[in-house]
């Protein structure tokens, strides 16, 4: 049985990444649909919050090159902004802003993207 490796040369290769663009590209879009009122309060939140967590792992990723200590720093960062949404998402479910079924699998999607950052954080050296 043969092996398939796959090397990572740039962020857009990291797993957690690609999942954190795609729920991210779904939250942007829905949140356009907030009410009026939230369009630059919580919607603008979730926006950058959830566009941040790939920007941080992007932002890192190229730094740790030079500096391990930075992509764990930078790795934190999209940590805390993937933290952030799941308070968000309650939020956005509780004042009926998205369904309950999309609420359901964006918290269990960033929930996943957590995990996936805690274990790249851990295994950066």
């Amino acid at each position: 049985m043969e092996t398939k490796i796959h090397l990572v040369k740039q962020f857009t290769d990291l797993e957690v990444w690609k999942k954190a663009f795609e729920i991210s590209l779904e939250v942007h879009r829905q949140s356009l649909n907030f009410p009026k009122i939230e369009q630059y309060a919580m919607g603008d939140q979730i926006r950058r919050a959830s566009k941040s967590i790939c920007a941080n792992i992007a932002e890192g990723f190229v730094k740790q090159k030079k500096s391990k200590a930075e992509f764990k720093r930078f790795l934190q960062m999209a940590l805390g902004s993937s933290n952030e949404m799941l308070v968000w998402i309650l939020y956005c479910k509780e004042l009926s802003y998205v369904s309950e079924e999309d609420a359901r699998r964006w918290y269990n999607e960033y929930l996943s993207i957590c995990k996936m950052l805690n274990t790249l954080h851990g295994n950066s050296k």
